[in-house]
């Protein structure tokens, strides 16, 4: 599929829209929308046996949802995955990471949108205070043992799919050390 033209239809501080018009492999005419969106960084906060989660209303959804830490930098900016990752995690957990293991990439929405991520695992962790954004200010945050965050995907309470994926990545990681 070859892009055409495009054009913005909409765009706001953290996303733009823009429809393009793309010619298929055999030829046809079409219209594609895609959402773009900066970058992000997932962390998965472990102190070995426990997981620090947060947890925030996602106002699409209309509910409160828990999930790793995760971000963009602000103002469509892209920065370096991992100190978007340090940040991201002092800013919604005040946990400072003494390591950071690239656990690799995760695809938000391929069919929709150019955004992308990568996972962190965050290890050898110190607590501070949070600088939470302003969107951000009824987020809370907790540890949970590896078989609650389980039991908690079993029962849907955790069903965000960049945390789902970011934890198979870890499992994968795990097993292959």
């Amino acid at each position: 599929m070859r892009r055409e033209t495009s054009r913005e239809v909409y765009a706001n501080p953290w996303m733009t829209v823009r429809e393009d018009a793309v010619r298929r492999v055999d030829g046809s005419a079409g219209i594609y929308g895609v959402v773009d969106k900066p970058d992000y960084a997932l962390v998965i906060p472990s102190d070995g046996e426990r997981l620090h989660l947060v947890e925030q209303y996602r106002y699409p959804l209309g509910l409160r949802r828990w999930e790793f830490p995760q971000g963009t930098a602000p103002g469509l900016a892209e920065s370096d995955p991992a100190e978007l990752a340090a940040r991201e995690l002092r800013e919604e957990t005040g946990l400072h990471a003494a390591e950071l293991t690239d656990l690799g990439v995760i695809d938000v929405a391929p069919g929709l949108s150019s955004q992308r991520g990568r996972a962190f695992l965050a290890t050898g962790l110190t607590a501070g205070d949070h600088a939470r954004e302003h969107e951000e200010q009824d987020m809370r945050s907790a540890w949970f043992s590896r078989a609650e965050f389980e039991r908690m995907i079993v029962e849907g309470e955790i069903t965000d799919a960049q945390s789902l994926a970011a934890y198979t990545r870890l499992l994968l990681h795990e097993r292959a050390e």
